[in-house]
C-alpha cells in the first residue's frame, strides 16, 4: 500500500514527470564536437509522506565519439586521464551507455506511473545540450527524455539558499561536499540529486505542495 502511495504522489508531483538527475563530464563547451568523457544519472522516488529521495545511480566511461575534439583544459579540470588503464576497459561507447542509462530510467517512469522523465541538472542546458547531441548522433529513436524542459538545481539553488555553485549551494543545505571528489559524473550527480531532493522537500515542508493539493481537493480555503 505504501508503494502505491507513493508512486501515485510522484506521478501527481511533476505532471508525471519523473525527474532524474544527470551529469556529464566533457571535453569542452561544444555538444556537437566535444567527447562525452563520463555520463552518470541518478533516479529519484518517493516515500509516502511525499518526500523526494534518491534512488539509484548509474554511472560510466565513455570512448570518445568517433573524431570528437577533447580540450586539454578540460582534461585538466575534471582530472580525467584517458589513457588510465582501467578507465579503458571499463568505458563504453555512447550508444552503450545511452542504453544501459535509457534502460533503468525507462523502467522507473513506468514504476512510478508517470510518462517520462524530465533531466535535472546543475546548469541543466549544458548536460541537456550534450545529451540530445548524443542521442541524436547515436540516432537513438526511443529517449525518455523530454527534448527540452528540465529542472535547473543552480538557478534553484540561487532562488532558494542565495548559492549558485553545487559546492557552496550545499553546503547552505547542510549537504557534505567533498571538493576532492567533485568533477567525477558519478560524485556530482549524487550531489546534485540530494540538493534537488532537499529544495523540493523544503519546499513541501513550508506548505506548498501539500498547500496545492489541498485546493486540488476542495480543502483549501
Amino acid at each position: 500500500m505504501s508503494e502505491a502511495i507513493a508512486r501515485d504522489l510522484m506521478a501527481q508531483r511533476f505532471r508525471s514527470f519523473l525527474p532524474v538527475v544527470v551529469d556529464l563530464e566533457t571535453g569542452g563547451f561544444d555538444p556537437q564536437r566535444d567527447a562525452i568523457l563520463e555520463i552518470a544519472a541518478v533516479t529519484l522516488t518517493m516515500d509516502p509522506n511525499g518526500n523526494l529521495l534518491p534512488d539509484a545511480t548509474y554511472a560510466f566511461h565513455l570512448h570518445p565519439f568517433e573524431g570528437a575534439n577533447i580540450e586539454q583544459s578540460a582534461l585538466d579540470f575534471t582530472g580525467i586521464k584517458l589513457d588510465d588503464p582501467l578507465r579503458q576497459r571499463v568505458a563504453l561507447s555512447e550508444a552503450e551507455a545511452l542504453g544501459e542509462i535509457f534502460r533503468p530510467v525507462r523502467k522507473a517512469i513506468k514504476a512510478h506511473s508517470c510518462t517520462r522523465a524530465v533531466l535535472v541538472g546543475h546548469n541543466a542546458a549544458f548536460d541537456h545540450g550534450f545529451l540530445n547531441a548524443a542521442v541524436a548522433r547515436c540516432g537513438i529513436k526511443r529517449n525518455p527524455f523530454h527534448p527540452f524542459s528540465s529542472f535547473d538545481t543552480a538557478s534553484l539553488a540561487g532562488l532558494i539558499y542565495g548559492q549558485t555553485v553545487l559546492a557552496r549551494a550545499c553546503q547552505a543545505a547542510g549537504i557534505p561536499f567533498d571538493n576532492q571528489e567533485a568533477h567525477s559524473a558519478r560524485y556530482d550527480t549524487e550531489r546534485t540529486a540530494d540538493l534537488f531532493c532537499a529544495m523540493v522537500n523544503r519546499y513541501k515542508d513550508l506548505g506548498g505542495w501539500a498547500l496545492a493539493q489541498r485546493e486540488q481537493n476542495g480543502q483549501g480555503t
